[in-house]
């Protein structure tokens, strides 16, 4: 039987796991300058720390899904596509955002 405890430990590694998707993919936008580079860059690289993230707070947070392929599904497959599409359809693209230049001139 799950308890109340269990299930606010997974929302905690869900919701942790798709905040580090969505600052990976923004970082990986930022970074690169080609189309396709920061997308692949994002589905091969972002999973490495969210499985971090899993094993370090599943141990201590995370109730028992059952199975291996449960817990890979639910606390990585599933933050990493929503991070992927919150950076990709609802933040604006880097090009499209101003910042201002803050860079001292040297006299």
């Amino acid at each position: 039987m799950v308890s109340a405890v269990d299930i606010a430990g997974l929302l905690v590694i869900v919701g942790l796991n798709t905040a580090i998707a969505a600052l990976a993919t923004r970082f990986f936008r930022v970074r690169l300058n080609t189309q396709w580079g920061s997308a692949l860059y994002a589905v091969v690289l972002t999973p490495v720390p969210l499985v971090g993230t899993t094993i370090l707070l599943g141990s201590v947070l995370g109730p028992n899904l059952g199975s291996a392929s449960t817990v890979l599904a639910l606390t990585v497959l599933v933050p990493l596509a929503v991070g992927i599409a919150f950076d990709f359809f609802w933040m604006p693209a880097p090009d499209d955002v101003s910042v201002p230049d803050n860079r001292r001139q040297r006299t």
